[in-house]
């Protein structure tokens, strides 16, 4: 039951800008703060991680925006304070080593060679590079762009974007593997 629960919270989160898109024309923005809110908690106490809870209480101050105001800008800056927070959950792990992306290969292969922690690095340096870009295009969306251009590009052009990083990276890290097989 719990797999089911996460990947509705997951459908979920990537339907938001579509959600609210949708709902902005029949529910007050004070009634979508609701899913706001529902969201961030939900993630919060999903992962129990200390940079969730900050998020949480972020998505709570733009859903207490958005029910004070009854103002849609406080629902669209959320897909821009995701994108904060996963900039600094990685650049931290920069400064605080190890990175993001190498915690996530030990998984799989806890014994990385020196060459794939170096690899792993840049990687995680080209996520912050993308969330700055992505959270900068969400942000300028939320605050000058119309509600659709913001729903087309938070709902889709944003996760055509991450997946087309994910799969660069994939076919860069085959090259990079072939590279290092002889070593």
């Amino acid at each position: 039951m719990s797999k089911l629960r996460a990947a509705l919270f997951i459908a979920l989160s990537l339907a938001y800008p579509l959600v609210v898109y949708l709902a902005l024309g029949r529910f007050e923005p004070r009634w979508l703060a609701l899913l706001l809110l529902a969201l961030a908690l939900l993630r919060a106490i999903a992962t129990r991680q200390a940079v969730w809870l900050v998020a949480a209480a972020g998505a709570a101050v733009l859903a207490l925006m958005a029910t004070i105001f009854n103002q849609a800008l406080p629902l669209k800056l959320y897909p821009a304070l995701v994108n904060a927070v996963m900039l600094a959950v990685f650049a931290a792990s920069l400064v605080f080593p190890p990175s993001v992306v190498e915690r996530i290969a030990r998984l799989t292969e806890p014994d990385l060679p020196a060459h794939a922690v170096v690899y792993t690095r840049r990687v995680t340096q080209v996520w912050c590079a993308f969330f700055i870009v992505n959270g900068t295009l969400a942000l300028i969306t939320a605050l000058w762009a119309s509600d659709r251009a913001w729903a087309i590009y938070n709902g889709g052009i944003a996760y055509v974007l991450m997946g087309s990083l994910f799969a660069i990276e994939w076919l860069v890290r085959q090259r990079v593997r072939a590279a290092h097989r002889h070593d």
